[in-house]
């Protein structure tokens, strides 16, 4: 469930979404599943994968596309979580390094080792006041972690990931050494503690992997063709909403023509996020929840800072209890992360206050660095579904998940009703094993087969080294194809790129003029095979191209141009998407893009 002001428009033709509304088609011809998923961020993604590997007949449905709602606006981190101790919450702890040195392996495409450094500015600070947080999980009053404190967290850490470890232990260097390697950190730091997690370069394309795993799992065993696409176990569809309970089931309605039509489950999986409670609600079952906490980050280009960070994420406690991370993304710097409680009936963006926060956090840490908000290419905000916590300091909110069940009446029948609470990205795969283990108790099916091993999409053979990344770029080189364009889809897809430069080789592919990183027939690719709805999905989650701020007026035309012809748009359908790009950016992203609307 993303933010309303990047959803559907619902005055488009009918026929203009043809071949993206072959999803709903599918659903449509067979309007009824084992389990129906609401809600496609990567909790939902990934448990529909789960069911699919089992053989479960599921569908998904998702109000606005894929990735779009937090899961799309997180600190694209996979991480063990290092403060989660302090809390006491050991058991998430040891599942999440675990998770984490999981994807390291089974989504290297996407997922890769991340290290960190925590600039220390004292020795025994915070040493009284953790065990009272830890021993009563009341916030008290914030203060800055000592180097004890963090050393014993470090080795505490560390001692998670014995088992399968795949990333360093921590290392703990004195002032001298640490300026040495980080010249620009704060002259007034006393230690500097190093570790590793990992990031997530491209989080939107990676819940794509998911989806698409789970859709081939669930295809006949005829194949993939159009006549047998409603005979599928896995069925999944973007702009396609619960609206409301109907006689015979849920009401969905689809955000891009309006249609309305009935949907039948034995089991509902509600992986709406931060929307939990509002999903149940249009369901006729209110539920309190979700108390979800906004998540801001900025992206700068500023080559003065990312030079500044040595190639590692900057991390650490400010004084105020919140976490803050600065670390490079290519040749970007990400900047967050805000932790404020959210007002769900307002969008999530990030404030010009946010902003000033940021630019105060990166001058305590990097004093000589100066940043202005012309470097600022690209912003986002997200709402965590955190748990309701009315007693407590959004930063002190368990990240922990559970799943809450009841009864409700649809369609004239008790349905179970699965909710999720809470849940973030480094444990998507176990929580998805969870729910649907759930699941499969409830319908009386079997496991058949674990996901923890199973590689993701474009991480099966994916290249475990840069000579292995150079040598797939050079065979995949010819003379359609340059060495950069062929790195950029690896980049995008990981080894799928390989069925995308077998459908450009299919037929005369241009590059556009406006980014060499997109073409026509990869925008013809995306729409067949990744269920493109509006213009501004592929700006922001089937590329990183707004991430990065390259949209420019010249690549929303060609983007459009190019959508037009397989999605039937016209003249007047191109202009709007355009100004629906244009709208979107601006008002969620910080993106100001001269409109080619007169």
């Amino acid at each position: 469930m993303g933010h309303h002001g990047n959803a559907g428009k619902n005055n488009a033709p009918e026929e203009t979404q043809a071949v993206v509304r072959a999803q709903v088609e599918a659903l449509k011809q067979r309007p009824r599943a084992s389990v129906l998923i609401i809600g496609g961020g990567i909790n939902g993604v990934g448990t529909f994968r789960d069911l699919a590997l089992q053989g479960i007949d599921v569908a998904l449905v998702e109000r606005g596309d894929y990735c779009q709602g937090a899961s799309g606006a997180s600190s694209h981190m996979i991480h063990g979580g290092i403060r989660y101790l302090e809390n006491g919450e050991f058991r998430l702890v040891k599942e999440s390094v675990v998770e984490r040195n999981g994807l390291l392996k089974i989504a290297p495409h996407y997922v890769k080792p991340l290290q960190t450094t925590i600039p220390i500015f004292s020795t025994f600070s915070g040493i009284l006041s953790a065990p009272i947080r830890f021993l009563t999980h009341k916030q008290g009053k914030p203060q800055e972690r000592g180097a004890f404190l963090i050393k014993a967290g470090l080795t505490l850490y560390d001692a998670f990931s014995r088992d399968g470890g795949t990333v360093p232990r921590h290392d703990f260097k004195g002032r001298k050494k640490a300026l040495a390697e980080l010249p620009q950190l704060h002259s007034g730091i006393k230690y500097a503690a190093t570790y590793y997690d990992a990031s997530v370069h491209n989080p939107e394309r990676l819940t794509l992997d998911v989806l698409q795993d789970g859709e081939k799992a669930g295809l006949p065993v005829s194949g993939a063709a159009a006549a047998t696409a409603a005979e599928a176990k896995a069925r999944a569809t973007n702009y396609l909403a619960v609206t409301a309970v109907a006689e015979d089931g849920v009401e969905l309605t689809d955000q891009l023509t309006g249609e309305k039509f009935t949907f039948t489950a034995d089991v509902v999986v509600n992986t709406t996020g931060a929307w939990v409670d509002m999903t149940n609600t249009d369901m006729g079952s209110p539920t309190r929840f979700m108390g979800g906490t906004k998540g801001s980050h900025i992206v700068l280009d500023h080559p003065g800072l990312l030079a500044a960070c040595n190639g590692r994420e900057i991390f650490f406690e400010h004084t105020d209890g919140r976490i803050v991370l600065i670390y490079p993304m290519g040749d970007r710097v990400l900047v967050g992360t805000t932790d404020v409680n959210a007002d769900m009936t307002a969008d999530a963006v990030c404030t010009e206050d946010e902003i000033d926060y940021f630019f105060d956090l990166i001058g305590h840490v990097f004093p000589n660095v100066l940043v202005t908000r012309e470097e600022i290419v690209y912003s986002f905000a997200g709402v965590r579904p955190l748990p309701r916590h009315d007693e407590t300091a959004p930063g002190f909110v368990s990240r922990d998940y559970r799943i809450e069940r009841a009864e409700h009446s649809i369609g004239g029948k008790t349905v179970p009703v699965l909710s999720l609470v809470g849940g973030k990205w480094t444990t998507f795969r176990a929580l998805a094993e969870h729910m649907s283990n759930d699941v499969l108790a409830i319908i009386g099916a079997p496991r058949k087969r674990s996901t923890a091993k199973l590689p993701i999409g474009g991480g099966v053979n994916f290249p475990d080294s840069t000579a292995g990344v150079e040598a797939w770029i050079l065979a995949h080189t010819s003379d359609s194809v340059t060495a950069a364009r062929a790195g950029v889809l690896l980049t995008r897809y990981g080894t799928r790129a390989e069925e995308v430069l077998a459908y450009l080789g299919e037929g005369i592919d241009t590059v556009f003029n406006s980014t060499d990183e997109l073409s026509d027939r990869e925008v013809a690719f995306m729409v067949e095979h990744e269920q493109i709805g509006h213009l501004i999905d592929v700006m922001i989650r089937r590329t990183s191209l707004a991430f990065r701020g390259l949209v420019t007026s010249e690549l929303l035309a060609e983007t459009a141009a190019a959508l037009a012809g397989p999605l039937g748009w016209n003249a007047a359908k191109v202009a709007e998407e355009i100004s629906h790009s244009v709208d979107v950016l601006a008002r969620f992203h910080g993106v100001h893009v001269q409109s080619l609307i007169a």
